[in-house]
């Protein structure tokens, strides 16, 4: 596994509004330092060429740039002001969890780095110029002026980019497929997991495990609260075999943590002879794990999952009552979870090289996700038959995806709890005929 301090450094970044508009904007001022040099030098380029160069007096250049100036920074001021009640109206109709996915829009951010850097740039060209039209030694910065012409065109063209982009992204369709996306990515990035080696086929990880595991081992508490958003697997097999221990990991990515409640416990399977103190051991495991205060998707599968479910929810809400919505989020999930239905979720008995069990993982199990994705809708469309049939109709394509018992179980027992559902929630009978013959074809997909 990759270094998550630089996963979450990476994802800190990314979620900030801030670094691409700064990295552009230390960019302009490099660039009008840059330009200016080449001025003081007579050197113009393939542009002088063209007859591509501004080639006014002083007062013309001045005005320009401050023009240039003066729109951009006004420009910036009103479709951010647009962009914030955008995000408002977002928040109270998706949810204030999916301002997460808006955060991350690289396009905001270029256009955010583009009027700013155009408006910097701007500025510090016009300080250089001096004189007036009347003065022979007047030093009007001809291929800088240039560039900042060009720059207020891309402006213009990043200006109409923005009005289309910030009207695609508050859609709803944008954001359940931003979101799907999302999940597809961290399936990809999480299944299959390792911790060392998985378990040797020949072994009963259950019985290698001390029966005086949970009387014996110590547990380590977390010194802080916050959401687990990654922990460090790799670290902590080191730890293990370096120390000689046995760890249970009693939490995961994505779980609430309380200031002194358990992160793991730790078991000694013999004498360790490191002199490392234990109080150094305790701080190498908290190291391991990365606490937030929200959650992400760096190694949390659930959490767009629930991103899904908690626009369905609002969407199934007597306030907005909008089912399409709801069926769209459903039909995402169904995509997800076939997928993960298809994938090999790893033992949660992880061993070193030399077939010792070193580590016990919180698992994440196919039966936990439906249950995320499916719980909160089917609790609140018992009495909406078209989101009904559209729940048994994915769990009917997600059993075409799913071989092993376990998995199979699970989706039966959603789609006796829906069927059950239906049955007090719907009022015509019509209806209820329509959900057992989906309930049927659930069966019957689920048998095969």
């Amino acid at each position: 596994m990759k270094n998550i301090r630089l996963g979450k450094l990476w994802d800190s970044i990314n979620s900030s509004y801030w670094f691409v508009p700064a990295v552009m904007m230390i960019g302009a001022i490099a660039i009008a330092f840059g330009l200016l040099r080449l001025d003081r030098l007579g050197y113009y380029g393939p542009l002088e060429k063209w007859g591509w160069i501004y080639t006014g007096s002083a007062d013309g250049a001045r005005g320009v740039l401050s023009s240039v100036a003066g729109s951009t920074i006004g420009i910036t001021a009103t479709a951010f002001s647009i962009t914030i009640v955008a995000l408002q109206l977002a928040s109270s109709n998706f949810g204030p969890r999916i301002l997460r996915s808006f955060m991350q829009d690289v396009g905001n951010k270029v256009v955010l780095g583009t009027f700013i850097s155009t408006f910097v740039y701007s500025l510090l060209v016009l300080r250089a110029i001096y004189g007036s039209a009347e003065d022979i030694n007047q030093f009007v910065p001809h291929l800088s002026v240039t560039v900042g012409i060009i720059l207020a065109v891309i402006c213009t063209a990043v200006l109409i980019y923005f009005i289309h982009h910030a009207s695609t992204i508050i859609q709803v369709s944008y954001v359940i497929s931003q979101i799907s996306q999302e999940l597809d990515e961290a399936i990809e990035r999480l299944f299959p997991q390792k911790i060392g080696y998985t378990e040797p086929e020949h072994k009963y990880s259950e019985a290698l495990i001390p029966e005086d595991f949970d009387r014996e081992a110590f547990p380590i508490r977390a010194s802080t609260k916050g959401y687990v958003q990654a922990i460090d697997t790799d670290k902590l097999m080191d730890i293990a075999c370096k120390h000689n221990l046995m760890v249970k990991i009693l939490t995961r990515p994505g779980k609430f943590v309380i200031k002194g409640g358990y992160l793991v416990k730790i078991f000694s399977m013999g004498t360790d002879n490191s002199t490392t103190p234990f109080n150094d051991i305790q701080k190498q495991i908290h190291n391991a794990f990365i606490l937030g205060r929200e959650r992400t998707e760096q190694q949390d599968i659930e959490f767009p999952i629930n991103q899904l479910v908690e626009i369905s929810l609002r969407a199934l809400s007597p306030s907005l009552n909008d089912p399409f919505t709801a069926i769209r989020c459903i039909d995402h999930l169904s995509a997800g979870l076939s997928r993960l239905a298809q994938t090999n979720f790893p033992s949660p008995y992880r061993y070193d090289g030399f077939d010792n069990l070193r580590v016990i993982a919180h698992p994440v199990t196919f039966a936990g996700l439906t249950d995320v994705a499916f719980n909160q809708i089917r609790q609140n469309c018992s009495n909406n038959a078209a989101v009904t049939i559209r729940l048994l109709e994915s769990i009917a394509v997600i059993a075409e995806y799913t071989e092993n018992f376990p998995d199979k179980k699970a989706l039966r027992r959603h789609a006796d709890l829906i069927l059950k559902g239906s049955r007090q929630g719907l009022s015509f009978d019509e209806d209820k005929q329509d959900v057992e013959q989906r309930y049927a074809e659930v069966l019957k997909a689920n048998r095969k």
